[in-house]
């Protein structure tokens, strides 16, 4: 839940709900690194319809997300999960294969685990990677595509989660922040970042939740009341396209960086650019070499 005011942990956190409790936040972020990272969100979707535009077409995705969920719950399709994982941009180009080799039923089953069940939500969503084949690795080269095949099935769940209900659940993926790489937006807020060895931001909800609160707090200074949830991911995929941008626009490859303007990447990164042809997929089918995911 995105709460109105940071509210302090007092008792333990709660298990078995949907209720994210924010985390206070054991690194500063600083507000004028927010200040800087907004007035570049203006000044770049000024054409296009701008902000407004942006919104309109979370909002899209959100509406389409929800009703190709519930559809999917109760009788999944492999189009219907290709549906879902189109507009997941860190996921699409990966993840198709492993949720066609697992079946229909048995991502049917996975999704209704990962919206409905009763455990923790870190715990679910950490049920979803591990029901993907393929996220299992014994030699080297398996290893490696097994970590890759799981952060994107992360990012799949994660994408599905906060669509599903913006308001409850933060934006989880690993372009927001990845403990184990120590990067994502969440870094690009924080003071003298680059001297850091270490963030001490976990991957838990709560501490996503606790960012939130803090983003949310900033966007209200600029008089900013309205969709605050997708707002925030505005804001968040603002600050990490800077990033790439600082770094040469590498470390999401060709499909990401190469010809396109800021807007563009912002767009891609929040999986609400249009496709190259209309109603064309985005989806690549064809199993990754060296994955170790087979297709039937």
């Amino acid at each position: 839940m995105l709460w109105f005011k940071p509210k302090p942990l007092a008792q333990t956190l709660p298990v078995a709900t949907d209720t994210i409790v924010p985390l206070p936040l054991p690194v500063a972020l600083d507000s004028q690194i927010f200040k800087y990272h907004f007035d570049q969100l203006l000044e770049q979707s000024g054409g296009d319809g701008g902000i407004a535009a942006l919104i309109e077409r979370l909002q899209a995705k959100q509406h389409a997300i929800v009703a190709t969920f519930e559809r999917a719950r109760a009788a999944a399709s492999l189009s219907e999960i290709e549906s879902l994982l189109d507009p997941v941009f860190t996921a699409r180009r990966r993840l198709y294969p492993a949720l066609e080799s697992a079946g229909a039923a048995k991502i049917r089953e996975a999704l209704a685990h990962l919206r409905h069940d009763a455990l923790p939500v870190a715990a679910r969503l950490q049920a979803f990677v591990d029901a993907m084949p393929g996220t299992a690795g014994m030699d080297r080269a398996s290893i490696k595509a097994a970590s890759k095949l799981r952060r994107a099935a992360w990012d799949f769940a994660a994408e599905l989660l906060h669509f599903s209900d913006p308001d409850q659940f933060p934006l989880m993926t690993r372009w927001v922040w990845d403990q184990s790489t120590q990067s994502g937006a969440l870094r690009e807020f924080i003071r003298g970042n680059d001297s850091m060895q270490e963030i001490p931001l976990t991957n838990a909800p709560e501490m996503f939740e606790g960012a939130r609160v803090w983003i949310a707090d900033q966007l209200r200074t600029e008089g900013i009341y309205r969709d605050l949830p997708l707002w925030i991911d505005l804001m968040l995929a603002q600050a990490y396209t800077n990033y790439l941008r600082s770094v040469a626009e590498g470390n999401l490859g060709a499909d990401f960086g190469r010809g396109t303007t800021p807007g563009e990447q912002l767009a891609k990164l929040l999986g609400i650019d249009r496709a190259r042809r209309t109603g064309a997929s985005r989806v690549k089918k064809d199993r990754i070499q060296g994955s170790g995911v087979s297709v039937q």
